[in-house]
């Protein structure tokens, strides 16, 4: 089965971006994938400051091949200063590279309490990502005025973006499988 965990970019506690996680995982596992949340508040940030890159971090390396261990990845962003949150680059910095993201389908998801909900923050963020070597899902959905639109028990109000919302979620696990089976093709016929 086709794996696909959706990550929380944020280590803000009650974060509009885990809600948004949360009330997304029902709808991919509509499409018939196994879906994991992982919050970015669970990140061992503890362990990594002062900034010890090139070590072996237990507690890093657990939550990394925990993220990792997918076959596509949705990132839920909020912005933050005209970003993404700090914690969502430090993580990154902390995976392996070039590995990690290497034709790692990946989607995203913006929410903003702004007009352009975290545009800026995706785009960003995707020029990280395509750097990675992630295969990049050309839909995105950008939740503007989140806390306007989206309500965790009863979704978005705003029709149009709950239909992108659909549309994107529906692409995006046809991707992802689809990736899953090439990757897999191509692993056999390198054997």
């Amino acid at each position: 089965m086709t794996r696909i965990h959706i990550l929380s970019t944020t280590d803000r506690p009650d974060s509009m971006a885990l809600k948004v996680s949360e009330f997304v995982k029902p709808k991919l596992e509509a499409e018939g994938v196994e879906v994991d949340i992982i919050s970015l508040q669970d990140f061992p940030i503890k362990d990594v400051a002062g900034g010890p890159y090139g070590s072996d971090i237990p507690s890093v390396k657990a939550f990394n091949e925990r993220v990792l261990n997918c076959d596509g990845l949705l990132m839920v962003v909020p912005e933050y200063n005209g970003s993404f949150p700090g914690i969502l680059k430090l993580f990154i910095d902390y995976l392996p590279f070039p590995e990690s993201f290497d034709k790692l389908p990946i989607a995203f998801i913006g929410e903003a309490a702004g007009a352009f909900g975290a545009l800026r923050a995706v785009e960003q963020l995707q020029m990280v990502c395509n750097y990675r070597n992630a295969y990049l899902y050309p839909e995105r959905v950008f939740l503007q005025r989140v806390y306007k639109i989206f309500d965790p028990e009863t979704g978005i109000s705003d029709e149009l973006q709950a239909k992108l919302l659909d549309s994107m979620i529906t692409g995006f696990a046809a991707f992802t499988s689809r990736n899953k089976i090439e990757r897999q093709e191509n692993a056999g016929a390198a054997d």
